[in-house]
């Protein structure tokens, strides 16, 4: 069943296989996708769909050096490239919004400025990649320190944001996106709304779990009003903790979040399951509520294997599973779980930063086994 075709809101897909989003801190002066990020995701297109890496939506929503940015012209015009390429080798792709939040550090920020979330609270230890020397993408020379302390928002300043979010879905679709989803995962800026620990404000953006909840739900209202909701994902991480989020009670919070993603009747919620080495086991019955509370298409990230795909569809967990890291060094990932094929292995020395080397210059296995002839 991973490689049947699917039809995700009207978007016909090949097969059931998702690139997940993954930052790989390629972009160019002024935050801008590039040429070389057209001939990775354009390699990789044989996903049924392809998410982008984590796409600020504005200077303030940016968290590590070397992102690319989705709200100046010249970053729509450099995502335009990404697009076409992937469209013309026949893939689909959504772009991911992001807004980091308080993951950020004051030298990534505008003027300096502290960065922004729904309370003033660090996460002790969590680090961001910054360019302290201002060397650039290809230098490969960032480093990873604390992130700085953030302000708690006001709400006009919650309201801009909001409309950030807005503009950047429309400019996604200028860009020749076929959707977007929205991030709200990994302890950045929507879950630190959501997360019973990362958000003590007794206003109208928390104090209850409602209240707590508004945020998304306007977010997700905004953009599926600018662009059609059937262009509208998210990305939640309920047990996961990377970044210093928490919830008291992820089961109960996150169920009622997919009650609200339901009835505003978004394309997906993609759900990971596990960061890097955050793997929680995220138990049956949490994944059959999920499945019972929102009708249309599930995606499942983190550490899945051919085999555990085949599972989480054929028991209607999941209707699209994503895979992550393979994808980085087998462009052909499809072809090669399909013929049960061996993966090579990714330099992890050049996951952030750099030139092709480690990003584009992986063989699919038919280019591999030509050299070795």
């Amino acid at each position: 069943m991973l490689f049947d075709a699917y039809t995700l809101a009207g978007i016909p897909l090949k097969n059931r296989i998702v690139m997940s989003p993954m930052t790989r801190s390629r972009a160019a002066i002024g935050d801008v996708a590039t040429d070389l990020m057209a001939t990775y995701y354009a390699q990789r297109a044989s996903a049924g769909l392809i998410i982008s890496e984590g796409t600020q939506i504005s200077r303030q929503g940016q968290g590590y050096a070397w992102t690319p940015g989705i709200y100046t012209d010249a970053q729509v015009a450099g995502w335009t490239k990404v697009t076409e390429a992937v469209h013309a080798a026949g893939g689909k792709m959504f772009a991911q919004l992001w807004h980091v939040g308080r993951i950020s550090h004051t030298s990534i920020q505008l003027n300096n400025d502290p960065p922004v979330a729904p309370s003033a609270i660090l996460a002790e230890g969590v680090k961001v990649f910054a360019d302290l020397e201002g060397l650039g993408a290809t230098s490969g020379a960032g480093e990873m320190i604390q992130h700085s302390m953030p302000r708690e928002l006001t709400i006009p300043a919650i309201h801009q944001v909001i409309k950030d979010y807005a503009q950047a879905a429309k400019n996604a679709v200028t860009a020749g996106f076929d959707g977007v989803e929205l991030h709200g995962a990994n302890g950045y800026l929507i879950e630190q709304f959501t997360d019973s620990q990362t958000n003590l404000r007794q206003d109208a953006y928390g104090g209850t779990l409602e209240k707590r909840l508004r945020f998304m739900r306007e977010v997700v209202t905004a953009v599926a009003d600018a662009i059609g909701k059937e262009k509208v994902g998210i990305r939640q991480a309920p047990l996961t903790t990377l970044m210093g989020a928490k919830d008291d009670h992820p089961e109960i919070t996150y169920i009622a979040a997919a009650k609200i993603l339901n009835d505003l009747d978004i394309a997906y919620i993609h759900i990971a399951e596990a960061d890097w080495e955050d793997a929680p086991v995220m138990p049956v019955a949490f994944k059959e509520q999920y499945r019972d509370t929102f009708s249309n298409t599930l995606i499942y990230s983190g550490k899945y294997t051919a085999e555990r795909a085949e599972e989480a569809i054929s028991r209607k967990w999941a209707d699209l599973i994503g895979f992550g890291r393979p994808f980085i060094a087998n462009p052909d990932l499809p072809y090669r779980l399909q013929h049960q094929l061996p993966l090579n292995e990714p330099d992890r020395t050049k996951f952030f930063g750099g030139t092709g080397k480690g990003y584009t210059d992986y063989p699919t296995y038919n280019e591999l086994q030509h050299e070795l002839i």
